[in-house]
């Protein structure tokens, strides 16, 4: 079906804001679309790989997303690239000397930030990009807004001829809600015009492009005090107003549903006047913004008279049980009946999957004594948790082997005997990882690597990535060749080592004789993420109940299929109590990976053919 007729066939879509980004780049004639997996944003490029007409694809990392976008931008075309906040961070180089560029055709970054941190090492406000980069920001509210506004994003980076942020937020990116699509766009390519006093950005002339820049910023700061996406809202009770923007909008309505407001869809640059007049009409005003001061502090330089952070958290997300008691104490009233008997969701610890190709590596990483371990961005970093307790530092993507070798060539005379080892998923090491690995070989550290290969971006869902010699589109490319790879990094091929997670002996053997080899050496696992189609299941395991002798081996494993049925308290020989930990096998998840059965001492898991095999001969 093509857009024009999904128009007019579905007048209105049941959409998350992800879903809405991906049809309105389709609906406003984008060419051109790129993407690094990362959770909130990963669906986008999902949704829009499913359009033909639209060239998309799974970068390598941010930063060749924004390349790509770019380029697509200067050779005319409509280009979007998406990442979560922290990718941006990878970005920014990119990012920085193309603000002085600009953009031919639109060319539209949208960041999606994760404010609360469901899935994120930090809490990353993007907002400040706009300021860093001179770029203006757009910030909608719900699905609706996420569509037009992505929309309007195109029109305006094409009118003052500039990269526009759109910032999302986790609860816009995955909450759903009514959007009525609108009429395409048609947008052809134009023919790449050479311009090298604009796009060769030597110093020369980056010299020359800054004053445009800054003209462009008092352009956009008079096009904001009447832009369209900026709304005053009237309210009754003229006691206190808010300035908001994005969810938090959302969030001081349901509060406040009689307040007056301003809700800023384009948010930098602010329409300062516009909020002093606002200002003046209320008693108290109020920004409530996720997650840093911004606005407030731009506000206060304005000699606005607000209240911002002095009264509402700096961190997580402004709901109505956290807005609501912060005005009403500013307003010197009672606490409300509406925050009472309000209770957290209950606790859902992070774990592995069932036999997740990981869990050996961190069983057999939880038994190697003497080790600091440097770990990274991935499914992997679980390995922190319980059972395993098996990782020791985790700051960004690749930042393992880069902190590994710190930590080698800064280490103490108390740590000199300790083995340092990094591990790192395959997608991440391609992503960052690649670099530090050569900084390894390059400058003689000492140091193990593991690097994990689940042929897939695991943690955001099992995406395809050069690992997995498949596209975002399903089709065969080329897969790459990860002992190849270390060879070219300068790891000595005898250092190298290919196995399988699942066989924990050898995995244990190669793991405690690497670490003792004075140079790099690199254990690559190879089995693929068991979400994915390429992993082989196999008959599922069971506990024969009288062999079970309580000794919870299998545990240490974490694997989640494994569940304990009871525990006893027996006093030893030697007088010292002993837990035992009798389990059960859930064989509805089970995949047969035989992880738990390499664990058993008393031989008391068999695959579950097995004893239907017995109890057919039982009855014969």
């Amino acid at each position: 079906m093509s857009a024009a007729e999904q128009v007019k066939n579905n007048p209105r879509m049941f959409i998350s804001g992800n879903e809405a980004v991906a049809l309105a780049a389709r609906d406003a004639g984008c060419r051109v679309a790129s993407a690094y997996p990362g959770t909130p944003s990963t669906e986008i490029l999902e949704y829009i790989s499913a359009y033909p007409n639209l060239y998309s694809e799974w970068s390598i990392n941010e930063k060749v997303s924004l390349e790509v976008a770019i380029g697509a931008s200067l050779a005319g075309s409509r280009a979007l690239c998406a990442m979560k906040h922290v990718g941006m961070n990878v970005a920014s180089d990119a990012l920085m000397t193309q603000t002085l560029i600009g953009a031919v055709g639109g060319l539209v970054i949208v960041v999606a930030d994760d404010v609360g941190l469901s899935s994120s090492q930090n809490e990353q406000d993007s907002r400040y990009w706009g300021r860093f980069a001179h770029l203006p920001v757009l910030e909608p509210s719900d699905s609706q807004e996420t569509y037009d506004i992505t929309r309007f994003a195109f029109g305006l980076s094409e009118q003052y001829a500039v990269p526009v942020i759109v910032r999302l937020t986790t609860r816009i990116c995955h909450v759903k809600g009514l959007v009525q699509l609108s009429t395409p766009q048609i947008k052809e390519g134009q023919k790449f015009n050479k311009d090298a006093s604009r796009f060769v950005m030597v110093p020369g002339n980056a010299k020359q492009r800054i004053p445009l820049m800054l003209e462009r910023d008092k352009t956009l700061a008079n096009f904001s005090e009447s832009c369209s996406l900026n709304v005053i809202e009237q309210g009754d009770n003229r006691s206190v107003g808010f300035i908001t923007s994005g969810a938090a909008y959302c969030h001081v309505r349901e509060a406040f549903p009689d307040a007056p407001l301003i809700k800023l869809g384009l948010s930098h640059p602010a329409p300062i006047e516009l909020i002093r007049e606002f200002s003046q009409s209320i008693d108290k005003l109020v920004v409530i913004e996720e997650v840093e001061p911004l606005l407030e502090t731009e506000l206060r330089a304005a000699g606005i008279e607000l209240f911002g952070k002095d009264i509402v958290p700096r961190i997580g997300e402004l709901t109505p049980t956290v807005i609501t008691p912060a005005i009403e104490r500013l307003l010197g009233k009672e606490k409300s009946i509406a925050t009472i008997g309000m209770t957290d969701v209950f606790p859902r610890p992070p774990t592995m999957c069932v036999a997740c190709p990981h869990l050996g590596i961190y069983y057999c990483l939880s038994h190697v004594k003497n080790t600091i371990i440097a770990g990274d961005i991935g499914c992997y970093t679980l390995g922190a948790g319980h059972p395993w307790n098996a990782l020791d530092t985790c700051i960004s993507m690749g930042a393992s082997l880069s902190v590994a070798q710190g930590i080698d060539k800064g280490r103490s005379e108390e740590d000199a005997n300790k083995n340092v080892i990094a591990v790192i998923g395959d997608s991440t090491f391609l992503h960052m990882g690649m670099q530090g690995l050569l900084d390894i070989t390059y400058n003689k550290g000492n140091i193990t690597i593991l690097l994990l290969d689940n042929r897939a971006v695991g943690m955001t869902g099992g995406q395809n990535a050069p690992s997995s010699g498949i596209d975002i589109h399903g089709e065969t490319t080329i897969q790459v060749d990860f002992r190849k790879l270390c060879e070219a990094l300068g790891v000595k091929s005898e250092r190298i080592h290919e196995l399988n997670p699942y066989e924990l002996p050898t995995l244990f053997k190669a793991l405690r004789e690497e670490v003792k080899v004075k140079e790099p050496s690199v254990i690559i696992t190879n089995q693929p993420c068991v979400l994915t189609e390429r992993y082989a299941k196999q008959p599922p395991l069971t506990v024969e109940d009288d062999k079970c002798t309580g000794c919870s081996n299998c545990l240490d494993v974490g694997c989640p299929a494994i569940l304990v049925t009871k525990r006893e308290t027996v006093v030893k020989p030697n007088g010292k109590e002993k837990e035992l930990s009798f389990v059960k096998i859930d064989t509805a998840a089970c995949t047969g990976c035989n992880l738990c059965i390499n664990t058993c001492a008393p031989d008391a898991i068999i695959p579950l053919i097995n004893v239907d095999y017995i109890n057919a001969m039982e009855v014969k």
